[in-house]
């Protein structure tokens, strides 16, 4: 029996030294050229043909600092572009300080994806159903760029225009992530839901960060994934609980109003009826967990 291997796409292959090494290789094959740091999304897109075959690829592995996960006290989070999604689900600091982030960052892919893959890598994908945008739209994370002539810090809410499209232009690198702290008090939680959880793309990803404060709600976020072209904040859900008494109804209709803010699209994971039925479920159940007495 014939045996058929299909190899993947030839192209030349850079492994710079410094950022702005990769800089000036990626504006010498600006437009054609990809940045690689984990690959997990990259090489099956090449594989499966769903991409143009670039002519050169970046490795950013070789260039020294870019896997930082630091913290401080008084300026907060900082995340590099070679962060793997491992090194966030093994931090203490992320995990009692930014708990949002370390479940939206357990729930992306298999252990080997996560070992492999980077959190970085998984906003520059910009797919809607990405587990960490919602996370980090509801802690107001700013994205630092950087091409041959300086720097630029775009807020994470600007950071999508579209399914797989960001702001980031060809001559571009992501260079960090920043999340500031937030608010004292405050209590998040990033909720998906998906077949099999961390091994399939979300139906529904909910992220709620807010405080409960002598019964009222405060200083709510809400963000939605897999329910829009892009990860999207629901300011007017938002709206409805800031600074009202906390209860089941409240809860409940800005849970329903959620539902309005979205636009779930109807496609072999689920229709956009059921979508919608849990963007009401699952918000309403990420509120109650944020708000509980």
């Amino acid at each position: 029996m014939a045996v058929f291997y299909r190899r993947l796409p030839r192209f030349e292959y850079f492994l710079p030294k410094t950022i702005m090494e990769a800089l000036s290789v990626l504006k010498k094959h600006k437009g054609s050229a990809k940045v690689f740091a984990g690959g997990t999304d990259l090489i099956p897109l090449l594989k499966r043909r769903e991409i143009p075959i670039p002519k050169s690829v970046i490795d950013l592995k070789g260039i020294f600092g870019l896997d930082k996960l630091a913290y401080d006290e008084s300026s907060g989070l900082s995340i590099g572009p070679l962060t793997t999604i491992s090194a966030l689900t093994r931090s203490q600091v992320i995990m009692q300080r930014f708990p949002s982030l370390f479940q939206a960052a357990s729930s992306i892919g298999s252990p080997q994806v996560r070992n492999r893959g980077t959190f970085a890598g998984n906003i520059c994908t910009a797919v809607p159903s990405a587990d960490s945008a919602p996370a980090l739209l509801t802690l107001d994370a700013t994205i630092t760029i950087r091409d041959l002539n300086g720097e630029r810090v775009v807020p994470i809410y600007q950071f999508f225009t579209g399914p797989r499209m960001t702001v980031l232009k060809p001559d571009e690198i992501l260079v960090e992530i920043s999340v500031p702290n937030p608010v004292p008090g405050s209590r998040g939680v990033y909720l998906k839901l998906s077949p099999r959880h961390s091994m399939d793309l979300a139906i529904v990803g909910v992220a709620v960060l807010g405080v409960s404060e002598n019964g009222f709600c405060k200083n709510v976020k809400i963000a939605l994934g897999a329910v829009a072209p892009t990860p999207i904040r629901a300011p007017i859900a938002e709206a409805i609980l800031n600074d009202q008494r906390i209860t089941s109804d409240l809860i409940d209709e800005a849970a329903r109003n959620a539902i309005t803010q979205c636009s779930p699209i109807d496609d072999h994971r689920a229709s956009q009826e059921y979508r919608c039925n849990m963007i009401y479920a699952m918000t309403r159940r990420a509120l109650n967990q944020v708000f509980a007495q």
